[in-house]
């Protein structure tokens, strides 16, 4: 059996395989080695995970994950697979290389992750060989949820928006500037948090402002990440990510806008990973 990984900040998505198709799917929180310790990965496999899987013969895992660039913080992972599946052969790379393999295959093209964070590269078939470094929730992401649930809230908050779309805003949630800094400053995970709020955005597209602050993120992540590619003029772009999927028409208008064609844009890349590694 073969057991696969696509792991956001948020949630992460496992399927069960055997030679041929998928066979179960499991859902647990997000696992990434940049905001979690190796204790705190090993605690969510241990309780979310292995009662799921305890009774499957998982021969193989390979792990695709947000945060999963870097060797140290891979090896948190790893480690955690030895302990818990110490049978299983454990691969562990970036949710960026699931992201081409997934929509990709063994094609050439550029592939791009828009959800609670966002990156892109190009990659050639085999391997990512461009890479703009996403630089994270403070210091980039454009296009990704977290991204637009920072500039909405930072909109309201100095008042740049009507008073009837604010208050709208502050009745939906439940909350307040107060309550808002909080979660910001002082508790774990804002992109998560900032990401949820990012949700009023869909919820009222219809109303200009909002339209134009999604169109604007996408504008941003196109300028700062797509556009810094040398690649033929042929190459299909490709999404992966519930920002991509959910916001999608937007999306492809902007793509268009900077000449570029939209091939795939999937809410995740679990079949094309099932399809990679079992056909």
């Amino acid at each position: 059996m073969i057991l696969i990984a696509d792991s956001g900040s948020t949630k992460t998505e496992w399927c069960v395989c055997d030679q041929h198709r998928s066979l179960k799917k499991i859902y647990t929180k997000g696992i990434n080695p940049f905001y979690l310790s190796e204790k705190e990965i090993s605690g969510i496999i241990e309780q979310e995970l292995i009662p799921e899987v305890k009774d499957e013969p998982i021969r193989s895992v390979f792990f695709y994950g947000a945060g999963c660039a870097f060797r140290e913080k891979n090896k948190m992972i790893e480690n955690v697979f030895k302990e818990r599946m110490p049978h299983a052969d454990c691969s562990v790379n970036s949710d960026l290389l699931g992201a081409c393999r997934g929509v990709l295959g063994n094609q050439p093209g550029i592939a791009c992750i828009l959800g609670t964070g966002s990156n892109s590269c190009y990659y050639n078939g085999r391997e990512i060989v461009a890479n703009v470094s996403p630089l994270g929730f403070i210091l980039g992401d454009e296009g990704s949820g977290g991204y637009m649930g920072k500039k909405l809230v930072a909109e309201f908050l100095k008042n740049q928006l009507p008073d009837e779309l604010r208050n709208r805003f502050f009745e939906e949630f439940q909350t307040s500037p107060e309550d808002i800094m909080e979660h910001v400053y002082c508790q774990p995970f804002p992109n998560r948090y900032l990401a949820g709020l990012s949700r009023f955005l869909i919820n009222h597209i219809e109303e200009p402002e909002c339209y134009e602050m999604v169109h604007q993120c996408f504008c941003d992540f196109f300028e700062r990440n797509v556009m810094q590619y040398d690649f033929p003029d042929e190459l299909p772009v490709n999404f992966v990510g519930s920002i991509a999927y959910h916001y999608r028409e937007i999306l492809e208008r902007v793509a268009s806008e900077f000449g570029f064609w939209i091939e795939k844009i999937e809410k995740t890349p679990m079949e094309g990973l099932v399809k990679y590694h079992t056909l």
